[in-house]
């Protein structure tokens, strides 16, 4: 199958391969995208891409507990992890519920979606840049590890990235430690206003504003700002950057000025629907009306006559070339039907290859194929945000539900000189009720049927004056980049068409868990200031429970899985130099959150696409090296 030669072959059609393959394609260089999943409207057009949306629509309408991945197929034949798959791991023997392995010592409570537009299906959506001294964590605090490039010169392409997802905030209102007002750089505005904040941040926000809270034994004063979305609002008309190009002058991607302002990019079967976002509170799992960027939104605006995407193919091994260290080919797995094992085995051949899957499949794809490895860092340093809730009960109704997952946070502790001793963390406010933490509203109802006795109007009642007075907050902790974190393969654990099953191992460092004491005590000072009656409870017998000074705490997973094939400045301490090229494969590229060095305290979709741009700009330059293969 696929006996042509492209200029380049991408595994994985999420966001990064959708980047990578608009930019290349746009500048004419024929591109192939191997996919695991199935056809999601990518290929599909009109009423027959909104059959396959709705269709998920309707899923998530029927299933009981609305996880992120609840709307989307798992197949067997190309599976992906399920946050209700995890359950307690016993001593050394792994729990293999699910698609992960996991082998401990404390679960991995993460998932990821295999299916064209990847984890942005059903991601929340916001659109933070990384903060200076993320990049420099070793120089500045002594932990983890430097980048090998720095904020300043990633910013434009932070700005491409922001073009692409087409990000709504105000820039005025983004006030970070630590930082100039050159962050942004001068007079520089997101593509649309600022999704309003919810009637619950305000509330919530009014009350702690200006407040002083301790942190290592110095006071902080406390801020919420609103947070930038990847979600459609109202266009920003001082905007003026077009849609990055290539400039074979500069021999950069460039955005050029314009006079037209920025017209929000509606769904992919229709541009009149979801221009506007609607106020659904459901961003993750999915957003019915595709208010919210999705990677299919970045294939469809590709230059399509140069792209070609075959979906159904799992990318099982890339073969190298010895004598030249070269890839020369990608095989997959075509498979038939998704419950079957049988499938056709296809050669993928182009100049350049890109892996573009996930961090935690680019990393097993890598260690299958035994290639780009000579540091030993393949499948180490896997992060993700460690989530730590509180929740309570506000003294008056601030009616969560209303609008977006999260409108607004709390910033002030995303830096400082702490960051030597423990964690950052981000402070998002959750407009989610105690769904995350104690399944509510279902076990409210279930409380008051079962323990309570109550029924008809009096259960009507006390529903009522429950729910609109939830409370949550969010604490997502920074984690460092550990060697013991980590994927490997065992040829035991497989899938449906005999692919290697990730097998995660994993824990919470001291670093870590000092964080998690911090921030209860946030927690407790802001809930005392308000007036919320504080329901937090801990469970020592749930298996993501863990102690610090004899304290104990349940953390959640994010779903921010990066450095699994980390970039650096040298072969010995990484897998990709600062080209997102490997360093061991002169024309296999890398590209999304596995490149990630460190992780700091924003969600890493902004940055990964920051640096698909900027490996996208590196990749046309190693093509005009030689001649076009295929061009439009």
């Amino acid at each position: 199958m696929n006996d042509q030669e492209y200029d380049v072959v991408i595994v994985g059609a999420g966001i990064s391969g959708a980047i990578v393959a608009k930019t290349l394609s746009q500048a004419g260089y024929s591109v192939l995208i191997l996919e695991a999943g199935l056809d999601a409207g990518m290929v599909l057009e009109g009423q027959a891409a909104r059959d396959v949306y709705q269709g998920y629509v309707n899923t998530y309408y029927q299933q009981l507990a609305k996880v992120p991945n609840a709307p989307y197929p798992n197949l067997p034949a190309a599976p992906s992890p399920n946050v209700l798959d995890l359950s307690q791991i016993n001593g050394t023997t792994p729990n293999t519920n699910g698609y992960l392995v996991q082998a401990g010592p404390l679960p991995f409570p993460s998932d990821y979606a295999r299916t064209p537009g990847g984890t942005t299906l059903h991601w929340l959506g916001t659109c933070l840049r990384m903060l200076p001294n993320d990049f420099r964590m070793k120089t500045q605090y002594g932990v983890g590890m430097d980048w090998p490039i720095s904020y300043e010169e990633l910013r434009p392409y932070y700005e491409m990235g922001e073009r692409e997802i087409g990000v709504s905030g105000e820039v005025a209102a983004q006030r970070y430690p630590n930082t100039g007002k050159d962050f942004f750089g001068k007079d520089y505005v997101f593509p649309m206003h600022q999704i309003p904040a919810s009637y619950l941040d305000q509330q919530f926000g009014k009350r702690v504003k200006g407040m002083s809270v301790a942190v290592a034994g110095k006071p902080v004063k406390v801020d919420v700002i609103t947070t930038p979305q990847g979600r459609n609002s109202t266009p920003n008309r001082s905007y003026n950057r077009s849609t990055p190009y290539w400039d074979a002058e500069s021999q950069k991607l460039r955005t050029e000025s314009t006079t037209e302002s920025y017209e929000p990019v509606g769904s992919v079967w229709d541009p009149y629907t979801g221009q506007r976002c609607e106020g659904n509170a459901s961003c993750v799992p999915i957003c019915p009306v595709q208010a919210k960027y999705n990677a299919l939104k970045t294939l469809k605006s590709s230059r399509r006559e140069n792209v070609k995407i075959l979906t159904q193919a799992v990318a099982s091994k890339v073969e190298i070339d010895p004598a030249s260290g070269k890839v020369i080919a990608i095989t997959y797995k075509h498979y038939h039907q998704p419950n079957s094992p049988e499938y056709t085995i296809g050669m993928a051949r182009g100049r350049i290859y890109v892996l573009a899957a996930h961090s935690v499949e680019n990393a097993k794809l890598l260690l299958a194929s035994g290639i780009a490895n000579s540091s030993d860092q393949v499948g180490r340093n896997l992060m993700d945000h460690a989530v730590m809730l509180t929740w309570g009960l506000m003294p008056q109704p601030i009616y969560a539900y209303r609008g977006p997952g999260s409108t607004s946070n709390i910033p002030v502790f995303r830096d400082g000189n702490f960051r030597a001793q423990h964690a950052a963390f981000i402070v998002p406010i959750d407009n989610w009720g105690w769904a995350w933490p104690a399944f509510s509203p279902n076990s409210d109802l279930a409380h008051a049927v079962n323990q309570m006795n109550l029924f008809g109007g009096a259960l009507r009642k006390h529903l009522e004056e429950l729910l609109p007075r939830q409370m949550l907050l969010h604490f997502e902790c920074e984690q460092l980049p550990e060697p013991t974190n980590r994927i490997t393969l065992d040829p035991q654990y497989v899938d449906l068409l005999g692919n290697y099953r990730p097998v995660i191992h994993y824990n919470a460092s001291d670093y870590l868990r000092a964080a998690f004491a911090v921030a209860k005590g946030i927690s407790d000072q802001m809930f005392a200031r308000v007036g919320v009656q504080d329901y937090t409870q801990y469970n020592p017998t749930d298996s993501n429970y863990v102690t610090y000074n004899n304290v104990g705490y349940s953390y959640q997973g994010a779903g921010h899985l990066v450095g699994t094939h980390r970039m650096g400045s040298t072969p010995h301490n990484s897998v990709v130099n600062r080209e997102q090229r490997t360093w061991d494969h002169p024309n296999l590229f890398l590209v999304g959150c596995g490149n990630m060095t460190t992780l700091g305290t924003s969600n890493p979709t902004l940055t990964l696409s920051a640096l698909t741009f900027w490996a996208a700009e590196n990749i046309i330059k190693e093509l005009q090296q030689v001649p076009v293969v295929t061009a439009a």
